[in-house]
């Protein structure tokens, strides 16, 4: 059952991610979590709007880190891993953002999908007695937490530019319930455990 329920999770972080987040007045002024990021740099959010780019990287590592101790022969094995990476990228920034913006507004994303690359490969060999699902469970939280709160605090900015009240799209709930679904299947599934 928590394996059905973590599977349920990592995709309503993905669909999530994929949805509205920011429901606008018009269909024009309506953004998805993966365009956010990209639209309030226009508002003077600059560095701190990395927050929006975090769901595909914790979606990356938990797929990652949810292939500890399979058999590395197989071919689905390494398929799962390219898959984790492959999500991760979704967070890639635009090419003209690395040409023309300064490295802090997307060198940390670099290096968040690099890190997604080298935990796929870590996990390989990751030792059996290093329990692995404490990261699962704190990265759940992390990705649930981070995104939405920095959506509260950005909101205010859009209703000021915009001049009308702006509600919560289906992808921040959807990104923050599946993180918290994540979080939990893993937690009771191994608290017997310990």
């Amino acid at each position: 059952m928590w394996r059905t329920v973590t599977f349920v999770g990592l995709t309503a972080v993905f669909i999530g991610y994929l949805s509205v987040w920011l429901p606008g007045p018009a269909v024009g002024l309506s953004f998805l979590g993966v365009e956010l990021g990209e639209w309030i740099k226009f508002m003077g959010v600059r560095g701190a709007r990395n927050w929006f780019y975090l769901p595909p990287i914790t979606l990356g590592w938990s797929l990652a880190l949810l292939s500890v101790g399979w058999q590395n022969g197989r071919w689905q094995t390494w398929a799962w891993r390219g898959l984790a990476l492959a999500v991760s990228l979704q967070s890639f920034p635009a090419i003209a953002a690395i040409l023309d913006e300064p490295p802090s507004e997307w060198l940390l994303r670099l290096l968040l999908i690099a890190s997604v690359g080298v935990l796929a490969g870590l996990t390989a060999v990751w030792p059996r007695q290093l329990s692995h699902w404490p990261l699962l469970v704190v990265l759940g939280l992390i990705g649930a937490l981070l995104p939405t709160w920095f959506y509260f605090q950005v909101r205010p900015l859009v209703e000021n530019a915009v001049g009308v009240q702006i509600g919560v799209g289906i992808g921040v709930w959807l990104n923050g319930v599946g993180h918290l679904l994540l979080a939990a299947a893993v937690w009771m599934a191994n608290r017997e455990r310990y």
